[in-house]
């Protein structure tokens, strides 16, 4: 599994419809708000060149991509935290996601309609904002008060907790979001359980018309600036463009698409890109006659802790694993060329992972 990205935002800024070009799926979308009652989840494969390259040289019985889920959580509007529109239970989708695609309108359109009247994106992005972190403040205060009586006993680990959750409700009353504190390890062990929204890592995705798709508009422009405030990714997308990419299945159509519109990369492949970046993953392969596959680890993974990924007895009884670079894959055509040139080497339990490896493991357990 790669990660879950929670797709948010105001109603009618073009979730669903990116939604359904991105996975395409079929997700309800219209014209009002609230369209979305549940939310529509979808898996998709992670594009990746050098998957199918591996498929091509190997040609195994099957080649498995990493698979991701997309949630298309229903529009959130001013009151959601107090349980205004469903709010409730739109938040509580948000809690399951890895990563959260805020979709922000930044198109001119009169024929669909803005919940709030007129465009103005860094308002929008202040109401969602706002609503995540008085749901967080809803969260703290009522775990506030039972470490309060915890640290009462003297346990020191219950006083050090209590100074963590005093500290980090006085930063969301002040309006700082989870994710703007300083790294803090202990602090982020301790504030675990209340999986607080605003502790999710946040890229803005600038919804506009197809004809701004390349280089966007002033109303994206703001958008960067008060992403590079907060350190937070910008991703630009037509979603309407994006709709009819989707409708083509060929490749080379696809290609020629994108191509004829200045896009070098359809909008998937960008926002996977920009998920794993946020959140520090990375991709390995293992490739043999019956399967070629990719896995999704975290940045830093040793191999042994990759090899847990396949199964956690790959783990338990690592012995070794046999790595090749994927450049050095593809330059000696394949394992055997590697084996020829000195270029499979023999890698122990503190082996870091790198991206792009093609490694086979060697375990007992």
């Amino acid at each position: 599994m790669g990660f879950s990205c929670g797709i948010v935002g105001l109603p009618n800024v073009g979730k669903s419809t990116l939604f359904n070009a991105l996975g395409n799926a079929r997700a309800e979308s219209a014209n009002f708000p609230f369209c979305t009652i549940e939310p529509n989840v979808g898996q998709v494969p992670v594009p990746d060149h050098r998957l199918r390259k591996l498929a091509e040289m190997v040609k195994p019985q099957r080649t498995l991509a990493t698979q991701m889920t997309f949630v298309d959580i229903a529009g959130l509007v001013e009151g959601a935290s107090k349980g205004e529109g469903l709010g409730n239970q739109f938040l509580a989708n948000i809690r399951e996601c890895d990563v959260i695609a805020h979709v922000v309108r930044c198109f001119q359109s009169d024929d669909i309609h803005h919940v709030t009247g007129s465009i103005d994106p860094v308002r929008d992005i202040e109401i969602i904002d706002t609503e995540l972190l008085l749901k967080d403040m809803e969260s703290i205060a009522k775990r506030l008060q039972r470490a309060e009586r915890e640290a009462k006993t003297g346990d020191a680990k219950k006083k050090a907790a209590l100074v963590h959750f005093k500290t980090v409700k006085e930063a969301i009353d002040e309006g700082i979001p989870y994710r703007s504190l300083p790294a803090d390890e202990e602090r982020d062990e301790v504030l675990a359980e209340l999986a607080l929204l605003t502790s999710k890592k946040v890229m803005y995705v600038c919804n506009v018309s197809e004809e701004e798709a390349v280089d966007g508009n002033e109303l994206v422009e703001r958008v960067r600036g008060l992403a590079a405030k907060e350190g937070a990714p910008v991703v630009i997308i037509s979603a309407e463009f994006e709709a009819q990419l989707a409708e083509l299945e060929d490749d080379d159509e696809r290609a020629e698409f994108l191509e004829s519109a200045g896009i070098e990369e359809a909008g998937l492949s960008r926002l996977i890109r920009t998920g794993y970046d946020l959140l520090g993953l990375q991709t390995y392969f293992t490739a043999g006659e019956k399967e070629v596959r990719a896995w999704t680890i975290q940045a830093g993974f040793s191999a042994p802790q990759a090899a847990g990924v396949i199964h956690t007895d790959f783990e338990k009884g690592f012995i070794k694993a046999e790595v090749m670079g994927f450049a050095d894959f593809v330059a000696h055509g394949g394992e055997k060329g590697c084996r020829e040139v000195g270029k499979l080497r023999i890698e122990g339990k503190e082996y870091r992972v790198a991206d792009g490896d093609v490694m086979h493991f060697r375990f007992n357990v």
